[in-house]
């Protein structure tokens, strides 16, 4: 046995024992040390960068450390083998997903103006903005030896005698009963009941002296791939008490659904990935609204949870692997009686867990939710919802009929696949313009710092302009020279951001022509899902009247550009529409509103689920399509190259 000590910019170290031979990447995720690892270890991103500081590696040369960087004990995690004592320098940049990934900002004036907007839109569609969830005041008679009727009799009669609701019709489960008598005498037998009312049943979920002020919240969250969004919500006024979000700890498990179902059904890995969801993100998510808001975890009686088919399966605890297997059947669509308990999270003993439908294996609550929110199924024009994340997930229709489908447009839109991609953290170039003569950028970074890498929409921006000032061609090769574009000894091309001097990292920011074949390939996943999902109606992308995209990178994409790489179909620019997070919105709706939250179902069960696999014509769409802006440029009439 060898002992492997994980060194931390911040932080304390981290020391594990590991045998010879251990996979270092493997060694960490035993220690609970994040390591960025998006192809989850099959040594193809060339992410899982550490340093060896001292002690031995048996570590091999690869193409993506070069001879200079190993020489300086630059190792890649998921190749380097233990062969004795290690200290190890694990980079920041692996651990940014906890604390320094870029989400939406749910304060800003845009986020806060969705969650108005949806409110007073859905009301607009008829349905009432009120929870089921409510306040029962009772004056109970105090007992004498005249009167010697059992406590929970005289809080039943007491319920009976305020709703009209007969006594064998109202429950008072176990969790109530045993500090019932406590609570009463308290508070001289002046209370309230926590209720929930569903026809002629009532359900008591909890009962509180008057006195006290703690009101009825809720808990929705967003279950992203790559990160977590989260709002407490009072349900009686559908005020926002505290909002939230981080990095999903699942990541180190692959950046991927398909690598962390992998995963999952190793030897403990169920658990391994539910406790990194749930222990690593969630827990401390709700720390931090606690601390902000002041609000009581036993006064949360509901959570809505809005992810997609394999995040809802893995933040269950369920046997996932069957989702990426043909015939591919999840353990369920929409299900019941579940208890936020089931995933062990502390909040009242009774609160439930609702999970928003899923409709495939590939298309899940957060897409159901997300449709709720995109108001689609309410309006009469053709529009297209487009979810953007780890997948597209993409919904078509209008008031009358709905069609859902997913594609796997891979981690690319994440940062992963791109030699120098990352994701939305500090450092990140997120947006940038090339000068068409001197070939100069000009970019935005995350956090204001040097640029380290590039996330996605920062990827969108520079494919877009590298093909506007003719730098590359349709097929993303490099056709001009100059000082930013450098040939390796393949003659394979790349464009300079920023030189090593310049950069945050160890290296330039570069992008070169297999980034630009990803990319092409990961949009043109998208395009060709749309495109199929069209045909199969008989329709072609001149019907689409408006597009409304969704998801984290959503905020930061330059629709123009996005149209100019052939992702998204080529109609006026004012019809498309950031609609935000629209998954956590979509729980935010389902947790306040009984009757949104039957709408969601309802959806979810009159969606129509095209499964591409399945469809002949989406491989010679997805060749069509991975060609700037696409092979038929009919397609695209607005895209002018200078």
């Amino acid at each position: 046995m060898f002992n492997i000590t994980f060194i931390f910019e911040n932080g304390e170290p981290v020391t594990i024992s590991a045998i010879a031979g251990e996979k270092l990447l493997d060694v960490a995720k035993k220690a609970n040390v994040a390591i960025d690892a998006p192809c989850s270890g099959n040594g193809v991103c060339g992410k899982c960068r550490v340093r060896l500081v001292s002690g031995y590696l048996d570590a091999p040369i690869n193409r993506h450390i070069t001879t200079e960087e190993y020489n300086a004990g630059w190792r890649l995690a998921c190749v380097a083998q233990v062969c004795g004592d290690a200290e190890i320098e694990v980079p920041d940049i692996a651990n940014a997903y906890r604390s320094r990934m870029k989400i939406a900002n749910l304060d800003s004036p845009e986020e806060v103006a969705i969650f108005e907007n949806l409110y007073s839109q859905l009301m607009g569609a008829g349905l009432a903005m009120e929870s089921d969830l409510s306040f029962l005041p009772l004056e109970l008679a105090e007992p004498s030896l005249e009167d010697t009727m059992p406590d929970n009799e005289r809080v039943l009669r007491a319920v009976e005698e305020a709703t009209g609701v007969a006594v064998q019709n109202i429950m008072m489960p176990y969790t109530v009963l045993k500090h019932l008598s406590w609570v009463l005498r308290e508070s001289g037998f002046q209370v309230k009941c926590v209720i929930s009312r569903d026809q002629d049943r009532i359900l008591i979920r909890d009962i509180l002296p008057a006195s006290n002020t703690d009101p009825i919240v809720g808990f929705a969250l967003d279950l992203g791939t790559t990160s977590l969004a989260g709002v407490l919500v009072d349900l009686q006024t559908g005020k926002i008490l505290a909002k939230a979000s981080c990095g999903n700890g699942q990541i180190r498990y692959g950046a991927d659904v398909i690598n962390r179902i992998i995963e999952s059904d190793k030897l403990g890995g169920r658990k391994r990935l539910q406790d990194a969801v749930v222990k690593e993100s969630i827990v401390p998510m709700l720390a931090q609204m606690y601390r902000t808001s002041g609000v009581n975890p036993r006064r949360i009686y509901r959570m809505v949870l809005a992810g997609n088919t394999t995040m809802n399966h893995l933040a269950l605890g369920l046997y996932a692997n069957p989702v990426r297997m043909e015939p591919f059947v999840p353990s369920f669509f929409s299900t019941d009686y579940l208890y936020v308990r089931d995933i062990n999270l502390k909040m009242n003993p009774l609160a439930e867990l609702i999970v928003a439908p899923n409709i495939g294996s590939y298309v899940g609550g957060d897409i159901t939710a997300g449709a709720l929110v995109s108001m689609i199924w309410n309006r009469p024009e053709m529009s297209l919802f487009i979810d953007l994340g780890t997948n597209g997930e993409l919904v078509f229709g209008n008031e009358e009929f709905l069609m859902s489908c997913a594609c796997s447009a891979g981690p690319a839109f994440e940062g992963g696949d791109i030699s120098c991609g990352m994701r939305a953290t500090d450092g990140a170039v997120e947006a940038c313009t090339i000068d068409k003569e001197t070939m100069e950028p000009t970019m935005t970074v995350v956090g204001g710092g040097a640029p380290a890498g590039i996330c996605g929409s920062g990827i969108i921006d520079i494919i877009a302009e590298l093909f506007r000032c003719g730098i590359i061609n349709g097929k993303g090769k490099f056709v001009r020279e100059g000082e930013r574009i450098l040939h390796d000894e393949h003659g394979m091309g790349s464009y300079v951001l920023a030189w090593k001097k310049d950069a945050g990292g160890v290296k330039d920011v570069t992008i070169n022509e297999v980034d630009i074949d990803n990319f092409i390939r990961a949009k043109g996943a998208i395009f060709s899902a749309t495109q199929t999902m069209l045909q199969s109606l008989g329709f072609d992308a001149s019907v689409i009247e408006r597009v409304y995209v969704a998801g984290g990178i959503g905020s930061g994409i330059n629709m123009k550009n996005a149209v100019t790489i052939g992702m998204f179909p080529d109609i006026p620019l004012e019809n498309f529409h950031y609609i935000g997070n629209s998954s956590l919105t979509g729980a935010y709706a389902m947790l306040l509103s009984s009757q949104a939250r039957e709408k969601v179902f309802e959806l979810a069960r009159s969606m129509t689920y095209l499964e591409l696999s399945n469809e002949p014509g989406y491989m010679d769409e997805f060749v069509a399509a991975s060609f700037l802006p696409h092979t038929d440029a009919s397609l695209f009439p607005s895209v002018k190259v200078d």
